[in-house]
């Protein structure tokens, strides 16, 4: 797919509400595919769409060094390097969301540094079946986010790395790289590439009705008109 291609995609999804999604999936019949266990949720109510940039993360299989502070921080940083890198995130392009399957492990791969290296490279937003931690800062930053959980730990001794660019698990949906990726405050919902143009379009069209169906409400009940309607 072209950049331009790319853009024009995202455009078409760049209004939609998550249950508009919902909709234009299950018009095509696609009622089973796309919705993440409901326990993956937003750090904060944002939006956020993009394209599927893919990793996987393994419990890790070893055991921690027996050694003083200085030989543990020594290990901790050739941890990052040896057994649990970010391989994935030089290839980011513009557009991009981050789906990360961290096979359920309540650790914080995400953090508030490494989801901002993330966004200067284009990434709109991530989603996660394991925990992210700095999620203060992540909030302040105004960073799109849904997890599994929330995890204070780092990495070292739990996760390890796997693969990148590949289908993955997350929320009980498989996610393969390029499919269309959107989350709100109701959740993620993922569109296979191959039926994103046709979702869009009955997800438009149900944007619509319900437009015009809650206008009426706003101008019985008497309120000014906002960008929802």
């Amino acid at each position: 797919m072209t950049r331009d291609e790319r853009q024009q995609l995202l455009e078409m999804y760049s209004e939609l509400r998550l249950t508009d999604v919902r909709d234009g999936l299950d018009t095509l019949l696609l009622h089973h595919t796309g919705s993440m266990d409901p326990r993956i949720r937003p750090l904060e109510r944002r939006r956020a769409v993009g394209f599927a940039r893919t990793a996987r993360y393994l419990p890790y299989v070893g055991r921690v060094p027996e050694t003083d502070a200085a030989g543990y921080w020594e290990w901790s940083g050739s941890y990052y390097r040896d057994v649990c890198p970010y391989p994935w995130v030089e290839r980011i392009e513009p557009g991009d969301f981050i789906v990360i399957d961290q096979s359920g492990v309540d650790a914080g791969l995400m953090g508030s540094e490494n989801t901002l290296s993330c966004l200067r490279r284009g990434a709109r937003g991530f989603v996660t079946n394991g925990g992210v931690r700095d999620t203060d800062e992540i909030i302040l930053q105004q960073v799109p986010f849904w997890s599994r959980m929330v995890s204070k730990s780092m990495v070292q001794a739990r996760l390890q790395f796997d693969a990148m660019d590949v289908p993955v698990a997350v929320g009980g949906v498989t996610v393969r790289p390029g499919d269309i990726v959107v989350a709100d405050g109701d959740g993620v919902v993922v569109v296979p590439v191959e039926y994103a143009r046709d979702v869009a379009r009955a997800a438009h069209e149900e944007h619509e009705r319900d437009k015009v169906s809650r206008r009426k409400h706003y101008e019985a009940l008497g309120w000014q008109p906002d960008e929802t309607v």
